[in-house]
């Protein structure tokens, strides 16, 4: 056989090209939003709480993120939007839920992990001052090392629980879950079996995504801020 009638030969046999990623059918395509920034912390004055936790509203910045990543959810196919029990949460999905008219569903297992403690703005304090449980939090991986803070087995829990109830309400949809950024690195942790904090500290108003089967969690996207930009 001449080269040319090799060459003939193989473009008749099947060719198989590599193809984008398609949810498989029936599963649940989630976008895991961290709220905007908020307002900072000024020392020895408490943010509100609501059921023992911090709930500051969105700073200035945090509202201008909110526009941002809002604005590109809106072109993404949205089915149904969650947010936690915190205000910055709803404040942060406020533009998407206005631009398509969705009510968002309220989940409070999609809340921060509870810091015990150092609630209310005292962990932001601790971690920029180098406290030492804070340098104990890193190097073990665990939110529960602060007094009285969210044991890590039952946060894992939680969040487990809320990833999977939102599934069950929604197979073969979108949506953008408004969350947090404890939340999201321990979803995504859950999802690729890695370590507690390996994603742990996605931006504000982030985007990662999750898409979650009767049999497994996968992870397609991990703090994404290009519309941040």
């Amino acid at each position: 056989m001449t080269q040319a009638e090799d060459v003939e030969s193989e473009s008749e046999a099947p060719a198989f090209r590599q193809r984008p990623f398609q949810p498989p059918p029936g599963a649940t395509d989630i976008l895991l939003v961290r709220h905007g920034q908020s307002q900072p912390y000024i020392d020895g004055f408490l943010f509100d709480l609501i059921d023992g936790q911090g709930d500051p509203p969105l700073s200035t910045d945090g509202e201008a993120q909110a526009l941002r990543v809002c604005a590109r959810l809106s072109g993404l196919g949205i089915n149904a939007i969650y947010v936690s029990t915190m205000r910055r949460t709803a404040q942060t999905a406020a533009p998407l839920v206005d631009a398509l008219g969705l009510i968002p569903a309220v989940d409070a297992g999609l809340r921060e992990v509870h810091l015990g403690a150092w609630e209310g703005g005292v962990f932001r304090k601790n971690v920029a001052e180098g406290h030492p449980i804070a340098v104990q939090m890193m190097t073990e991986e665990r939110w529960d090392v602060i007094p009285g803070a969210e044991p890590a087995d039952e946060f894992a829990g939680r969040v487990r629980q809320a990833v999977e109830r939102i599934a069950a309400a929604h197979p073969g949809q979108r949506v953008a879950a408004f969350t947090h950024g404890g939340f999201i690195g321990q979803a995504l942790a859950l999802a690729a079996a890695a370590r507690p904090f390996a994603f742990t500290g996605a931006e504000n108003a982030s985007i990662s995504r999750i898409v979650i089967t009767p049999e497994r969690w996968i992870v397609r996207g991990y703090n994404d801020t290009a519309h941040l930009a």
